[in-house]
């Protein structure tokens, strides 16, 4: 059995590596991953799969 606090283990899409992620982590959030520093998106969470977060272009109003 796990409680609340325990971190969550998730793969990073990226190297293939396990990391751990904070267990109040959330759909949408964007984590820093440890291994590359890439920027992750946490796209489900049960199982918790991270993806490549897109890149935000700049809107100049249009």
């Amino acid at each position: 059995m796990t409680s609340d606090t325990d971190p969550v283990v998730a793969e990073d899409p990226i190297t293939g590596e396990e990391i751990e992620l904070p267990a109040d982590v959330e759909v949408g959030e964007i984590i820093d991953s440890p291994v590359t520093g890439t920027e992750l998106e946490v796209i489900s969470l049960d199982p918790v799969v991270l993806e490549e977060a897109p890149e935000l272009e700049e809107d100049w109003g249009e």
